[in-house]
């Protein structure tokens, strides 16, 4: 069998062989060398390489960046508010929260393109960044700050809810001229403002020792529309002032029209203004607000809503007979023809777990200036846990810069009353444990008088708005005033704007109506380089 096979091998090897002979040309072709066989395999055709799904957020909803107010039967939609942000210039509509950790960013890296606010006034600083912080390793909020919940700065900064740095010595310490012994009380000497001050007055920092606010406690008297100068509370770095506990009456430090406060702290010795229960340990928690009424600034510049017999005011804010009463307060007056007029200095300064309503509408807030000019100087101050607005300014053209308001339970910055004045590097975070339904990181407005001069216009460059309350947006800007945002990040559990208009006029509606220089309208709100990131994105 092995025999047979292997001549068959033979025989079909010779017929191979005869066939390639008688092929033409084949005696020209290149054999292979004996005993090997050459294939050729076809090159595979490349699988092509899927192209990668985008990560990046969805494009946002209008109702997701915008709430619709109706008033008056007129409504800016939310369309058309998303249009108005996305119509300027570096924005990003289409933020994320996860970019935020707190009220720093996460990276070093700006979260959009910034624009130069010094081109639109001197008093901006020039910056390159959006927010307030420029990145995860600034510190200019640090230190002088104490931190909570609602805002971790960092640095040596203590806790919120830590009693101040007093010092010890109280029991031997001696209180200054100008103020009345209360004893000892929680190991520190209580030293009491007089209720009417009269004469200036300086509270130097003594180991051991805090001021005690009493009651309605008042710098000066009421000098008027224009007139004298009154007198100065000059208050050192490092002091505390708290109010007084051991009474009913609201307690609060109100500076009026022609007299100054000067509290300049520094940063390692920040001037604290708190409540009587911050003096022990754990006399105060992150629940705690509304202790005492705050502090209150009035002056002598312009304001648009006048009380009734005074005013009307005009665009240049030169009428000497409008003023207006402060809210919480009875027959306190505010408002003046003195665009620079000066109310004093206040200077890192901390103002704790205050805020009192005295009425629906009529309430006291950490910090309230009413009136002041850009004479007074506001820098690096906090305001921490009021129990209604951080900061409300009614009127008036004071600048402020390096300002952070934690934990209120309403607003954070609240302008109105035909404010005027520049703010930059600004702070709004709310209360983790939940503030008010109608609580807004800001809120602007004109009174529901939306035509009244001057008219309510500001910039804020350079903000930071941490939204958590269940409000209808972050900002709320409303009653026809006007204003321009640089600069800005907005994280938001709920949408970023709502913008209100209440009138209807041949020139449109107002708050977002064309410019009418008879009017002093700057026009709608205007948006550049801000990154929103709206409704839990």
């Amino acid at each position: 069998m092995v025999t047979i096979n292997r001549f068959r091998g033979a025989l079909l090897a010779s017929a191979a062989a005869l066939v390639l002979s008688g092929c033409d040309g084949a005696d020209s072709v290149a054999s292979p060398g004996a005993g090997s066989i050459t294939i050729v395999t076809p090159a595979p055709t490349p699988t092509a390489t899927p192209t990668p799904t985008p990560t990046g957020p969805t494009p946002i909803t209008a109702a997701q960046f915008a709430a619709a107010t109706t008033v008056n039967t007129i409504t800016v939609t939310p369309d058309e508010q998303l249009a108005l942000a996305s119509a300027g210039t570096n924005n990003n509509v289409n933020g994320v929260g996860s970019t935020m950790n707190g009220v720093y960013p996460v990276g070093a890296a700006p979260l959009a393109v910034a624009t130069d606010p010094s081109a639109i006034n001197s008093f901006f600083q020039s910056t390159n960044y959006v927010g307030a912080l420029n990145g995860p390793t600034d510190t200019s909020f640090q230190d002088w700050t104490c931190n909570s919940t609602s805002a971790q700065f960092g640095g040596a900064g203590a806790a919120c809810t830590a009693v101040p740095a007093i010092g010890t010595g109280g029991a031997t310490a001696a209180c200054p001229t100008g103020t009345v012994d209360d004893g000892v009380v929680a190991t520190f000497r209580a030293c009491r403002l007089p209720a009417a001050i009269t004469t200036s007055l300086t509270l130097p920092r003594i180991a051991g020792v805090f001021y005690r606010l009493r009651g309605q406690t008042e710098v000066g008297t009421d000098l008027g529309t224009t007139g004298a100068s009154g007198v100065t509370l000059t208050i050192a770095a490092g002091v505390t002032v708290a109010a007084d506990s051991s009474e009913a009456t609201n307690d609060f430090l109100i500076v009026n029209r022609g007299s100054q406060i000067s509290a300049v702290g520094t940063r390692a010795a920040p001037i604290v203004f708190t409540s009587q229960q911050n003096l022990v340990a754990n006399g105060v928690s992150d629940a705690s607000q509304g202790q005492w009424g705050g502090v209150v600034v009035l002056g002598r510049a312009p304001v648009g809503v006048c009380a009734a017999g005074t005013g009307p005011n005009n665009a240049a804010g030169s009428s000497t007979t409008c003023q207006q009463a402060i809210e919480g307060v009875t027959g306190r007056f505010y408002g003046g023809p003195t665009a620079a007029d000066n109310s004093g200095t206040m200077s890192f300064v901390q103002i704790r777990y205050s805020g009192i309503a005295i009425s629906d509408g009529n309430e006291l807030q950490g910090l309230t200036l009413g009136g002041t000019g850009t004479g007074t100087t506001l820098n690096n101050i906090q305001i921490h846990n009021s129990a209604d607005d951080g900061i409300e300014i009614f009127g008036g053209t004071t600048n402020v810069r390096y300002i952070a308001v934690t934990g209120a339970d309403d607003d954070g910055f609240d302008i109105d009353n035909g404010y005027r004045g520049f703010m930059q590097f600004m702070i709004a975070a709310q209360r983790t444990l939940g503030a008010t339904a109608d609580s807004f990181s800001t809120e602007i407005d004109s009174n529901n008088a939306e035509d009244l001069l001057p008219r309510t216009f500001s910039t804020y460059a350079n903000f930071t708005f941490i939204q958590t309350a269940a409000a209808p947006a972050a900002i709320r800007q409303r009653g026809g005033s006007d204003m321009r945002y640089v600069n800005g990040i907005i994280r938001s559990s709920v949408p970023c704007l709502n913008i209100v208009a209440g009138e209807q006029t041949a020139g449109g509606r107002s708050t977002v109506r064309p410019a009418d220089a008879a009017l002093q309208e700057f026009g709608p709100p205007t948006f550049n380089s801000v990154y929103f990131a709206c409704s839990n994105r």
